[in-house]
């Protein structure tokens, strides 16, 4: 399914591919359609099922014991009461409005994975791999916009679309499938020149004689490629479809919905990249990550999810899950909700819960998972898992069935190795009728 427009040539960097983008950026003053236009004008190509996948980030590592799997009572089960939701667990009682939504999602209580520092736990759940020095791998939205690109011939914006966080990078597939990173407003860095469009078109006009006249004398295919990124690239500043970043020209009430408000993404900023996300892939992107950091909470953990994180995930999570169901797109875009690891059961001296990643949570929904469930168990003080255990690989390798792609699906890195999708995880059953 490799979208051979999209391959980029050895040596071209993200920043070169970019500088083509500024370039480009006057183009975009021509597009006259509005999303909704575009939507209804791609209406057929939209019933289509295709699949998407939206991963909400939580960098830091969440204490999933005080959100998803309580142990009230229990000397390690801190102050937070469990709430019934409208599927067969409890979860938090600073989430409400996710209380609501838990039918569209299933809880996985059994994760046990290997990995509790930061850095090489953010690869692992990033990837299914754990770090190696030999290779690097691609990550979710890497490997899941490679394999989806092909249901959307149409689509000429960027297939991995990472909302105010890095992400990880696509590994051996290339840069072409690198995250194309824009802020919580769907602004992109390098777009900010102002070109008149005449001039621009001057300028793209000498560039393609002189391109045209280099290539012509076999310097090989680097030239050919370049001539390929640049036409990409000024294919997608004068794209329509760069509407769907423009997630300011929602409602007002939509914005409020989802918690829009504020700065930052510990504010506003993640109801609004969660915003963004529906926007995207409601305009054909296959993968966006929003992330949403600062888990890392090591003391005073009770106020800080109080007051803070509980709050702002509560509105946003549960409005883009409510609103994808409302337009009938939950069915064929997976939610994906997960951080690199959980946090210790016991309370430290600090009021803080530390690093632990023998036994935690994800939360997963849409695209045909089923919802209103928990799966596994942990014991009565959260401190192990009972039931059978799942890790990073087992995980991605279920989100990739969900998503159409088959678990046997076999890239070859540069050492020249075959290596299956998602480590060659085993798929996990009970999230599907």
């Amino acid at each position: 399914m490799f979208n051979s427009q999209w391959t980029t040539p050895a040596g071209m960097t993200r920043r070169h591919f970019m500088s083509h983008m500024a370039g480009g950026s006057a183009a975009m003053a021509g597009a006259a359609f509005t999303l909704g236009q575009t939507l209804k004008a791609n209406a057929d190509v939209l019933k289509k099922n295709r699949k998407s996948a939206i991963l909400l980030w939580m960098g830091g590592g969440p204490s999933t014991i005080d959100m998803w799997d309580m142990k009230p009572g229990a000397p390690t089960g801190g102050p937070f009461k469990p709430i019934s939701t409208s599927g067969d667990g409890q979860i938090c009682e600073h989430m409400p409005l996710m209380a609501k939504q838990m039918h569209h999602m299933a809880v996985i209580r059994s994760m046990s994975t290997r990995e509790a520092d930061h850095d090489r736990g953010r690869y692992y759940m990033h990837t299914g791999f754990v770090p190696n020095p030999n290779i690097d791998h691609p990550s979710y939205g890497s490997v899941l916009a490679h394999e989806l690109i092909g249901q959307r011939p149409e689509l000429e914006i960027p297939p991995f679309v990472t909302v105010g966080g890095g992400s990880a990078g696509p590994g051996f597939l290339g840069m072409a499938w690198a995250p194309f990173a824009v802020t919580s407003n769907g602004q992109i860095r390098n777009l900010q020149m102002k070109l008149e469009q005449q001039r621009l078109m001057q300028r793209m006009a000498a560039l393609d004689l002189i391109e045209k006249d280099f290539v012509k004398k076999n310097r090989g295919t680097a030239a050919e490629d370049h001539q390929k990124v640049l036409k990409k690239t000024f294919d997608l500043m004068s794209s329509e479809q760069m509407q769907a970043f423009k997630v300011s020209e929602e409602p007002e009430a939509v914005k409020e919905r989802y918690g829009a408000t504020g700065m930052g993404m510990g504010g506003g900023g993640f109801g609004q990249g969660c915003l963004l996300a529906r926007r995207l892939v409601e305009a054909g992107v296959p993968f966006v990550e929003v992330d949403l950091g600062g888990w890392d909470s090591h003391s005073d953990i009770f106020n800080t999810l109080t007051n803070r994180h509980l709050p702002v995930l509560d509105k946003a999570m549960s409005a883009l899950t409510e609103d994808l169901e409302q337009r009938g797109m939950l069915q064929d875009t997976a939610i994906i909700w997960m951080g690199e690891f959980g946090r210790t059961p016991r309370i430290n001296q600090n009021a803080g819960r530390d690093h632990f990643a023998r036994a935690w949570s994800v939360v997963v929904g849409g695209a045909g998972i089923k919802g209103g469930i928990t799966i596994g168990e942990t014991n009565s003080d959260g401190t192990t898992v009972e039931t059978e255990p799942f890790s990073s690989e087992d995980l991605m390798t279920s989100v990739c069935k969900a998503l159409g792609i088959s678990p046997d699906t076999t890239y070859t890195a540069n050492n020249r190795r075959p290596m299956k999708i998602a480590g060659g995880g085993k798929i996990i059953k009970d999230l599907f009728v």
